[in-house]
């Protein structure tokens, strides 16, 4: 294999761009989930060997496709299982020619809501979908759902299992079950934006690839179903998104929301939320996500950190609050009660959170909120106690050099 390292570059990238897509309708051709991976990755083993003498194809993602569906068919043979899985043969070589052309986030959306279906747990309609359509590693998906590695893995497995021998149908419902499927997939969208926004584990902060496929999703989901949730979580995604190159300094490290950089915030991206957020307001202004959309467009129009309406945003967490009563949301509206009031008063709903959920326990970023509002109130001593537990949770390298700093500045202002 004659693979120079600018080759190999170059398809580690079409990877990067094409993979999920070309899974997504791999799956459909094939109607299997694990043999779509095993011929996407055969697909990709072909591209390695044949792309740095032959050249990249014009349209790499029509050749993978093909490729994977020829391996896909020769397994089927091999195995002898023609007959059997004749339904899955079906397409012919035309078939696949308008598949890997045409539009393509057709069969991301079928995957979605595949991936999605109710004759699944919740749990494992996330956990699937993290999965199979962005690529996530078990380690990385049990971190987005705060579970164990084997449990997921063990999940996924019997997912793919029900799907094969229910034959759970391969499409887009019809728009008298859209409304009833829709949480469930919204839900998913924003776990995906959020292991994109902010990675769980590894060196990297962000992941452009996953923020910017999930609000591909969502906007494909307006499109074929303009409700106000979905345009409430395109709000919040792009004003989200449009602090990306604010969060990080020219070295890497992390930037705090209040000492961020306002100039570097994107205005168009801030802009486009701003006025999916008013499309949502129209339609719920007090389902979820167009609360957090409204929270994030406080943030979004105050010029400095000092001009940010806490007491607006205050307010606004109960309304969610009492919509989604989470373990996370109610950690975000005391860092939000702390900032409006008070850093004693945001400590005892911490305090009240953490006798009442053991899942919040093992979230870093509440012992993180918690040694600031500690190190606010001036009680360092508790306050790096605090650090030093969120430490022992955090996965994300970025993340762990922040909280060092903290605790290290703690150090600082305490020695002789």
């Amino acid at each position: 294999m004659n693979t120079t390292p600018a080759s190999a570059a170059l398809i580690e990238q079409v990877y990067r761009d094409h993979s999920r897509r070309v899974l997504a309708t791999l799956i459909r051709l094939l109607n299997d989930f694990s043999l779509a991976e095993e011929c996407l990755q055969d697909a990709f083993i072909a591209a390695l060997r044949q792309w740095p003498e032959e050249g990249i194809p014009d349209n790499p993602a029509a050749w993978l496709i093909s490729t994977g569906h020829r391996r896909g068919i020769d397994q089927i043979r091999r195995n002898q299982t023609a007959r059997r899985h004749a339904w899955q043969a079906g397409p012919d070589q035309e078939s696949i020619a308008e598949a890997a052309e045409g539009p393509i986030e057709h069969d991301m959306l079928r995957l979605l809501f595949t991936c999605c279906h109710p004759a699944l747990a919740i749990e494992t309609r996330v956990a699937l979908t993290l999965r199979e359509m962005c690529g996530l590693t078990t380690e990385q998906v049990s971190h987005a759902l705060l579970q164990r590695p084997a449990t997921v893995a063990q999940r996924l497995v019997r997912a793919k299992r029900k799907i094969r021998d229910a034959r759970i149908p391969y499409e887009v419902p019809d728009q008298k079950e859209l409304p009833q499927r829709l949480p469930d997939v919204l839900r998913v969208i924003y776990l995906v934006f959020n292991e994109g926004y902010s990675c769980t584990e590894g060196h990297q902060v962000l992941d452009v690839s996953l923020t910017g496929e999930a609000i591909e999703l969502s906007e494909s989901l307006a499109r074929l179903l303009p409700h106000g949730e979905v345009f409430g979580l395109l709000a919040l995604m792009y004003l989200q998104q449009s602090r990306r190159d604010a969060r990080q300094d020219d070295s890497g490290e992390l930037i705090t929301l209040e000492q961020q950089d306002r100039s570097r915030w994107r205005q168009a991206d801030i802009q486009r939320g701003l006025e999916w957020l008013a499309l949502a307001l129209q339609l719920t202004p007090l389902a979820p996500y167009t609360l957090q959309a409204s929270i994030a467009a406080e943030h979004a129009i105050a010029q400095h950190a000092s001009e940010t309406n806490w007491k607006r945003i205050a307010h606004l967490y109960d309304a969610l609050y009492r919509q989604q009563p989470s373990a996370v949301i109610a950690l975000n509206r005391a860092v939000a009660v702390a900032m409006r009031d008070s850093p004693q008063a945001g400590l005892r709903l911490l305090e009240q959170l953490g006798s009442t959920s053991r899942e919040i326990l093992n979230y870093h970023l509440f012992h993180a909120a918690r040694a600031d509002l500690l190190r606010r109130a001036g009680d360092i001593v508790s306050a790096r106690q605090a650090y030093q537990q969120a430490l022992t949770l955090v996965a994300q390298e970025p993340e762990r050099r922040f909280l060092t700093r903290q605790l290290q500045s703690l150090e600082d202002s305490t020695s002789p």
